[in-house]
């Protein structure tokens, strides 16, 4: 299976034109407000629109309520729900039957105890996100740029297809499918030039360097020992 790349936090034309060009699977749209990449939703539906088919949408929310979500899937009609905050499992399954979208969840990382939960959300959800468990001082969810102990993930089966996220870049994220193994990654500030801010050459290097390591994976797996 080909690794999937997600580039989230896209807020202009330009960034989103540069993540299809380059061959992104899937692109991220955040609505959370304490974000610099949140979105209004007049901003989603024009780029919801310009994606036009070409990469799956992803809308990211934090511990919404039905009704922003209604809005929410009303105007950019994404193709996948990622729900990036406190969520329950309870919570994860009622917005799967609510609006008819795959769910991604979300799982902050810091200790072997924190992937105690993954069983409960891989149940409900269709897609598990591993990301750095957020700073105490933080206003929002994520690893802001920092990643986690990748070896926390080595060997792990959680029963459904999860994602990396982190603090990857360009420079590292070769290393991290290779403790990893993850089918899928999801970069967002370490695509940028400033918070909120996408960095088109960053964009692509990004996108090459992760298809050049799942490539040379492929290889090494297909090599005679």
């Amino acid at each position: 299976m080909s690794l999937l790349v997600k580039i989230c936090g896209l807020n202009s034309e330009i960034a989103l034109d540069t993540a299809l060009e380059a061959g992104a699977d899937l692109v991220g749209f955040v609505f959370f407000p304490p974000s610099p990449r949140h979105l209004d939703m007049a901003a989603a539906r024009a780029l919801g629109h310009r994606t036009a088919g070409r990469a799956g949408k992803v809308a990211l929310s934090v511990d919404a309520d039905d009704a922003l979500l209604d809005t929410i899937v009303t105007a950019l009609d994404p193709d996948w729900l990622q729900l990036h905050g406190s969520e329950t499992p309870e919570r994860v399954a009622a917005v799967k039957a609510r609006f008819g979208r795959p769910v991604v969840k979300a799982i902050a990382v810091a200790a072997p105890a924190d992937l105690a939960k993954v069983p409960l959300y891989a149940a409900v959800a269709d897609r598990l996100l591993f990301d750095a468990r957020a700073p105490r001082e933080a206003t929002r969810p994520g690893g802001l740029g920092r990643p986690f102990d990748w070896r926390l993930l080595a060997g792990l089966e959680p029963g459904v297809p999860f994602m990396l996220s982190g603090g990857l870049d360009a420079h590292n994220v070769a290393t991290a499918l290779a403790v990893t193994r993850a089918p899928a990654i999801d970069v967002s500030s370490g695509v940028e030039s400033a918070p909120g801010l996408k960095d088109p050459d960053k964009i692509r290097a990004f996108i090459r360097a992760a298809r050049l390591a799942a490539a040379d994976a492929r290889l090494r797996m297909a090599s005679p020992a």
